[in-house]
């Protein structure tokens, strides 16, 4: 369990959080100002190509679709999600790999580098948050005290993302294919998961294997929160949780395994 949560190594983990987020934007003219203006562009883009482009409406929107902003809102609802979740399995397979020196420090917590991975992604995602939540006031819609939930709504995302983290950088490092791999199913997950849809728009027939990519419930309970303002389905969302909190827990298991031969590889 320490290995899995590293209690006495959350100073060191703000650091190397601070340090990526520092690194990633060091020699940009607008430097983190890209938290912001990337989802910013990301969500303009998509509202312009679906909404009016291609003249979508929302599916069964109950309401929500009154306008583009409703409609961006429901597209970057789950967006916001997805990013998170390719970003952290993106750069997982070379957590290790890119770190070769505190690879060879035999008393440095490589487990920690997962943890980095998350929390620097997160950063990104509560700045999306914030401005899902402007475009929602500007719209005029009011903010429900079911938002309070969203933390645990994305638990289970995030114990999912440690859980892969821990598993591609460990293969990752002995097999350098696995980030070509990555990317792909990352692009087909963009379109498998109810981002540029509802889960019920799917015909009745794929809806259980819909079920079975774990982003359908943190996307579904994320929107029904933000655009209708309910509470989300606390038994979905529990039986997700434990599901991905044993995945983390094996990834952990199976880093804590094979690490001892990282040294050799990198």
């Amino acid at each position: 369990m320490t290995y899995m949560f590293p209690i006495g190594h959350w100073g060191l983990i703000r650091q190397l959080v601070a340090r990526e987020i520092a690194l990633r934007y060091r020699q940009s003219w607008l430097g983190t100002a890209w938290l912001l203006l990337t989802p910013m562009l990301m969500l303009a883009v998509y509202t312009v190509v679906f909404r009016h482009v291609l003249n979508l409406r929302w599916p069964g929107s109950s309401g929500t679709d009154g306008g583009d902003l409703a409609f961006a809102a429901n597209l970057f609802s789950g967006l916001l999600v997805f990013n998170f979740f390719s970003e952290c399995v993106g750069r997982a397979p070379r957590l290790v790999l890119d770190q070769p020196h505190l690879v060879k420090k035999v008393v440095f917590p490589l487990q920690v580098l997962a943890w980095t991975n998350l929390l620097q992604a997160l950063v990104g995602l509560v700045v999306s948050l914030g401005l899902l939540v402007l475009a929602r006031l500007i719209d005029g819609a009011a903010l429900a005290p079911a938002m309070l939930a969203l933390p645990l709504i994305w638990l289970p995302l995030a114990m999912l993302v440690l859980g892969l983290g821990w598993i591609l950088s460990a293969v990752g490092t002995y097999i350098r294919d696995v980030g070509q791999v990555v990317g792909l199913a990352t692009s087909v997950l963009l379109f498998v998961s109810p981002i540029f849809f509802p889960a019920t728009a799917m015909p009745a027939s794929w809806q259980p294997w819909l079920q079975l990519n774990p982003l359908t419930t943190v996307i579904e309970q994320t929107r029904q929160v933000v655009m209708v303002g309910a509470w989300p389905d606390w038994g979905a969302l529990g039986s997700l949780t434990l599901v991905c909190t044993a995945l983390a827990g094996a990834g952990a298991a199976f880093f804590h395994r094979v690490r001892a031969g990282f040294a050799d590889v990198v």
